[in-house]
């Protein structure tokens, strides 16, 4: 069982990768994070595309945004004979609200979906594979040309009722990205 959630998070991380180096797709940004919820920590790799986009701008202000592709993974604390793992594969669009020169302090927020490799870790228990994943979050963007961000965010994930039970699970997380561009 172990064995086949190291070869989906190696899977994950490789799509991640190859979409990192694929130019059509000229990435923007990468990220890493790292979360935890009591006896469960998570941590997670990403990409993000930036939107060219802004809405409401005022006052040297505006939102804008990106598209988030992650690969990551959960682990537990649990009793021996029990799974202690989970790969999670997420896509999240983003909203912040940021500075026009995109430095200094943000607000973000996001609803996406994700696929995870099993439905149990420990005692908790999730009856479907795919739940959402949203998040409240803020940050700093930093450095030469603003290329550093570091920010705090709260994600909660579900299957959003879809099927029960629908325990889910939150994670406080520290996630820290530089920006290409």
């Amino acid at each position: 069982m172990r064995s086949a959630v190291l070869r989906l998070a190696a899977v994950a991380a490789s799509v991640v990768f190859a979409a990192i180096a694929a130019p059509v797709l000229a990435v923007d940004g990468v990220s890493f994070e790292i979360g935890k919820n009591g006896s469960y920590e998570m941590a997670r790799i990403g990409a993000q595309w930036q939107w060219r986009q802004r809405w409401l701008e005022s006052g040297g202000r505006h939102v804008g945004g990106y598209w988030d592709l992650s690969a990551g993974q959960w682990r537990g604390d649990v009793p021996a004979g029990q799974n202690d793992g989970i790969a999670d594969i997420g896509f999240t669009p983003t909203l912040r609200w940021q500075a026009n020169d995109l430095r200094g302090f943000y607000i973000e927020g996001g609803i996406g979906a994700h696929v995870l490799s099993r439905t149990a870790m420990g005692g908790r228990r999730f009856s479907t594979r795919f739940q959402f994943g949203d998040h409240l979050g803020f940050g700093y963007r930093f450095g030469t040309k603003a290329a550093y961000d570091l920010s705090y965010r709260f994600q909660h994930l579900s299957n959003g009722g879809i099927k029960k039970p629908n325990d889910g699970i939150d994670f406080h997380q520290i996630r820290l990205q530089y920006w290409f561009r």
